[in-house]
């Protein structure tokens, strides 16, 4: 596709929002993407739409470990069987699971749907509703197998985040966090001073939709992630491997959260190879240990979390490709790190959680 570009909407009016995008689309059928949760708990919010009273409803199971191949035929047999044609639309009304999967779902049935993303989240607000990236988990490495491919719009409500239990809040928090760091100094003070013990959430709003904006500039730039778009993998290739080894062992965590740890051992390493100022690094750590909790690995767990980093998508050929910091707002993409200085970096995170 050559244009990737997604309209993001900051949506105080999400009926009558939602009714003004889906008007001129003049769908022939109209289907919405919900999980076990969000069609109990957001989809009664979207009914009054006149636009949606007739759409179909199809539900998946709740979680990340549920963005599987499985679930993904499900919605195509759905699609199908309800008479979906090139001129469909889909509402994804969910989570990153439910976008990520409702995504490339549009992406592949008939070549391609429209579809419109209204993340129910903060992480899938601030990170998988925008910029165009869907896809699905296979044989256990995540988001393994996807597409780029646009919403026709992204709807950003604030009316879901205050229904967020504390760990949904700190999940997208993080991708904040990451996108504060390769903005900006002013960003990074506003986000690790914001008062998340007592939430002001149009206060909390308005971050949200700076953060959004960051990512949408970088996007737009460069959508197919060739290279500028890379700023937006730091502290992934560590997190990725932090979720996928809790996968493995059965203790799943979120998305989130990973990512927080990832920025530890990726900071740390733009710390050791870049110069990244120190204070700023203990000041990140400090942040994330007091918000984020623990994260217990040993020197036994090394060999598999190395196995799985060098599996991970970014990669080129048989380095590891990392996304640092010299400063904030000062990044270095496809940054190699050998093994050693990575269990360095290992160290570091293990005997700081084990001291926490």
């Amino acid at each position: 596709m050559d244009n990737i570009t997604q309209r993001v909407i900051k949506s105080d009016h999400l009926t009558s929002d939602l009714q003004e995008v889906i008007e001129p689309i003049r769908p022939d059928k109209l289907f919405i993407l919900v999980d076990e949760q969000t069609v109990v708990h957001c989809l009664p919010l979207l009914k009054s739409v006149p636009t949606i009273r007739d759409a179909v409803t199809i539900v998946i199971p709740s979680g990340d470990p549920n963005k599987t191949l499985d679930n993904l035929s499900k919605v195509w047999e759905q699609l199908t069987q309800h008479g979906a044609t090139r001129y469909s639309l889909l509402l994804n009304l969910g989570g990153g699971m439910v976008t990520d999967l409702g995504g490339f779902a549009a992406a592949t049935f008939k070549r391609g749907i429209r579809y419109i993303n209204i993340p129910t989240t903060l992480l899938g607000a601030v990170d998988a509703a925008v910029g165009s990236k869907t896809g699905i988990n296979f044989q256990g490495y995540k988001n393994e197998i996807g597409a780029f491919y646009p919403a026709h719009a992204v709807l950003l409500s604030p009316v879901f985040f205050r229904s967020l239990n504390r760990p949904a809040i700190l999940s997208g928090y993080a991708e904040m966090v990451k996108h504060a760091l390769i903005h900006s100094t002013e960003e990074w003070e506003a986000l690790l001073t914001f008062p998340l013990q007592q939430i002001d959430y149009q206060a909390l709003n308005e971050l949200v939709f700076r953060s959004v904006a960051i990512k949408q500039a970088i996007v737009e730039k460069d959508p197919y992630e060739r290279n500028l778009r890379k700023a937006l993998n730091l502290g992934h290739t560590a997190g990725h491997a932090f979720e996928s080894f809790a996968l493995g062992r059965g203790e799943p965590v979120p998305h989130g959260y990973a990512v927080a740890w990832g920025l530890v051992v990726e900071l740390w390493l733009s710390y050791r190879l870049h110069g990244f100022p120190e204070e700023k690094l203990r000041k990140t750590v400090r942040f994330i240990q007091q918000h984020y909790g623990q994260f217990h690995i040993t020197c036994a767990d090394y060999e598999a979390l190395h196995e799985i980093a060098t599996h991970d998508k970014k990669n080129v050929g048989k380095a590891m490709c990392f996304t640092l910091l010299k400063e904030i707002g000062n990044v270095q993409i496809n940054q190699d790190v050998e093994k050693n200085t990575l269990f360095d970096a290992f160290d570091f995170f293990a005997e700081l959680f084990a001291l926490h």
